[in-house]
């Protein structure tokens, strides 16, 4: 069974920090050539792309609201992904989702997702 699943979720305040990790099961991100992509829905808000890191070059990309603040990982060897998040703000609140597929941050180029992780961050 293909599983993706999220942790490192929280409540936390402002100008906190927050580690999510994805965990896969059922599939290899490396050998099945999977981009990691990392995706958040707040209340009255459309789903948005986060993040997103390739498997061959470990190439990545991030939205222009958490650039310079998020830091997007994977340990192939542990088939895990990370989204550090420093210098959190209330914006962030969300349910943090993250998602095995192609490359790129819309929600139709990926084929896994994980069930999410809430994130609320207090002012």
């Amino acid at each position: 069974e293909v599983q993706l699943v999220e942790s490192g979720g929280g409540l936390v305040q402002t100008g906190g920090s927050l580690r999510l990790s994805c965990a896969a099961s059922g599939f290899t991100f490396a050998f099945d050539d999977y981009a990691i992509g990392w995706f958040r829905h707040a209340p009255g808000k459309e789903r948005e792309g986060v993040s997103c890191i390739n498997n061959s070059k470990g190439k990545t990309h991030y939205a222009d609201p958490v650039k310079g603040r998020f830091t997007i990982s994977r340990d192939n060897a542990k088939n895990t992904g990370y989204l550090q998040m420093n210098s959190l703000k209330p914006d962030d609140t969300a349910v943090y989702y993250c998602a095995a597929g192609r490359w790129g941050t819309r929600s139709d180029q990926y084929d896994y997702w994980g069930q999410g992780t809430q994130v609320t961050v207090s002012s």
